[in-house]
């Protein structure tokens, strides 16, 4: 799948889109506001913000707004240095995105990203991707008591195809693996990019990964044999280095 992207300019937001599927898009579409009054907005916290779900004219969608974490986040908020449209936080996601539907990996559509002004320095961004549908994540499936060892499994194989095609992900946890009705998905790319496949930042992926499991399900009997080997043994039979 390809997407032909264009870049809109409208006032001090330049927004990148889907011209074939998503032409009717404007600046409008990143608004909360806008989908609340008219009543086709639904919230849900995620991370470090607040996620919009959109019922739009071309379907449900995501809307996340861009925002620090940690200490930054007290300085800058949702502010960060221009350093030119294509380096900027949604446009860079957009791409990415759109370059690993492009390869087959089960990631959101891309439908478009915006890039707002502040001044001469700084800048804010948004992302909107389809929705996928019924999804529930990893964290999800262990609170519940209902992940299971092929459940494990299966992500050990999907992040093996990732790490395979040298898909490096900034942040790593048990939200952003999903299950929807359209199969497994990684979400969230933000800060990601493509790498020669390595060792060394793989295993960091892992032990990332590792780490927000144990701090949800810090109680399970024999993590190792029951969740954490079942991933690893699919992920080394993808083709990976476990």
């Amino acid at each position: 799948m390809t997407v032909d992207a264009c870049v809109r300019r409208e006032g001090d937001a330049s927004i990148l889109f889907d011209a074939d599927a998503f032409p009717q898009v404007g600046t409008c579409w990143f608004e909360p506001d806008w989908w609340r009054a008219a009543g086709r907005l639904r919230m849900r916290q995620g991370g470090r913000a607040a996620i919009g779900f959109l019922d739009t004219s071309a379907g449900p969608l995501v809307l996340r707004h861009f925002r620090r974490g940690g200490a930054l986040a007290r300085l800058f908020g949702d502010r960060y240095l221009w350093l030119g449209l294509e380096r900027s936080r949604g446009f860079r996601e957009f791409r990415l995105l759109a370059a690993l539907r492009a390869h087959g990996l089960p990631v959101p559509v891309p439908v478009a990203a915006r890039c707002r002004r502040h001044g001469a320095v700084s800048y804010t961004a948004d992302l909107l991707t389809r929705e996928l549908p019924s999804a529930v994540t990893l964290a999800e499936r262990v609170r519940a008591g209902q992940a299971t060892r092929d459940d494990f499994a299966a992500v050990g194989a999907l992040l093996a195809r990732f790490h395979a095609a040298g898909v490096y992900h900034a942040d790593l946890n048990a939200h952003n693996i999903v299950w929807s009705d359209e199969g497994m998905h990684l979400l969230d790319f933000d800060r990601g990019r493509l790498r020669r496949p390595a060792r060394d930042w793989q295993q960091a992926n892992l032990a990332r990964l590792k780490r927000s499991l144990l701090k949800i399900d810090d109680a399970a009997v024999d993590f190792e044999r029951a969740r954490w080997t079942p991933l690893l043994e699919a992920y080394a039979a993808g083709g990976a280095a476990a």
